[in-house]
């Protein structure tokens, strides 16, 4: 076979790029001939910069008509075999239409969101009760490709394993939370992240790495944790790049963290994560290769705020409501904590 062409559109966000990885790698395993071409926007291209074989055509989101006029021109004459069209937001449905090809691969009826249909000729199959990482593989499975075991591979530079091991210095095993999802209804409170942390260190023999963006939300809440804690913390919160950012999760023993983009990366790059999951339900959101190490309020939330059973609700349905994740306790979390340190064979601190 001649060259085949595929286009990827998926701009955002940082979990859903990390899920579209394993898509690229089946492609490459068993369509080695295909040529990726990937729409994406500009932070989750620093995030993928290095991924093998795949043409990145960044879009900036926040460019306006400008953006638009660029993707534009840099899609005049072009044309590819297959669009995998991954979003189903106005914008990118929009954005859709500059990418000519026969093929149109899209998102099965339930997701269909914002005319989604409408510029599509093809979709995934429907499967009930997916996580996300597998739904995503669907796609690839759309291309008759079997794409049965997902791997990812994110690049992380060598440049950036050297920040992330000079900025950790030796030391205990390292408990690394990152306490703020983008979705401020999905976030843990910050005494709770401090009693945790508290016992990691004087119980569990940890050392305990606060990391998190720039936002002011994630910078305050870091600061409420450090200033609750009665042990030595490490607040690197807004101290490094997204690409630094993916060094340090995968210099963690272990890492506490909502339903959020950092559970995903770490994830990717092989640490075990706890996650904290009430607004979403881990089986569908969750941390792919630490789904067992989830606290999962889901059913509880949806007796609570929604006096249904969770079956009765649609697929992944978010219960985002004021309170909802203090239905988990902290000694659900330090439960989990101590399980997998004993598993790993890290010894308690005994009097």
């Amino acid at each position: 076979m001649s060259e085949y062409s595929i286009c990827i559109m998926r701009l955002s966000a940082i979990g859903d790029v990390t899920h579209v990885a394993p898509v690229v790698h089946a492609i490459h395993q068993y369509l080695p001939q295909a040529k990726i071409t990937w729409i994406i926007g500009k932070l989750e291209a620093r995030l993928l910069n290095g991924l093998t074989n795949v043409e990145f055509i960044i879009f900036d989101k926040k460019g306006g008509l400008n953006s638009i006029r660029q993707l534009m021109q840099t899609l005049k004459g072009r044309k590819f075999d297959a669009l995998l069209h991954m979003q189903v937001s106005a914008r990118a449905n929009l954005l859709s239409q500059l990418v000519k090809s026969p093929l149109r691969i899209g998102w099965d009826k339930p997701r269909w969101r914002d005319r989604h249909q409408w510029f599509i000729n093809q979709s995934v199959r429907s499967v009930p009760g997916q996580h996300q990482v597998d739904a995503f593989l669907e796609f690839a499975r759309a291309l008759e490709l079997p794409a049965v075991t997902p791997q990812w591979n994110l690049p992380v530079s060598s440049q950036d394993i050297v920040w992330a091991q000079q900025t950790l210095g030796d030391g205990p095993p390292i408990l690394m939370i990152s306490p703020c999802s983008s979705h401020p209804l999905r976030n843990w409170q910050a005494s709770r992240y401090a009693e945790v942390a508290d016992y990691a260190v004087s119980t569990l023999n940890m050392r305990v790495v606060l990391t998190g963006g720039v936002s002011a939300l994630e910078i305050q809440t870091g600061e409420d944790i450090e200033s609750a804690m009665q042990q030595p913390v490490q607040n690197l919160i807004a101290q490094d790049t997204i690409e630094q950012s993916v060094a340090l999760l995968k210099q963690a023993t272990v890492l506490l963290a909502p339903d959020s983009g950092p559970t995903h990366l770490a994830s990717a790059v092989g640490t075990p994560v706890i996650g904290l999951y009430a607004a979403t339900p881990s089986k569908r959101s969750g941390p792919y290769n630490s789904l067992e190490l989830c606290v999962d309020k889901y059913t509880e939330a949806a007796r609570k705020f929604r006096r249904k059973e969770p079956d009765k609700l649609r697929w992944g349905q978010r219960i985002e409501y004021p309170g909802v994740m203090a239905l988990i306790e902290t000694g659900d979390v330090i439960k989990k904590l101590e399980g997998f340190m004993s598993a790993h064979l890290y010894a308690p601190i005994t009097e």
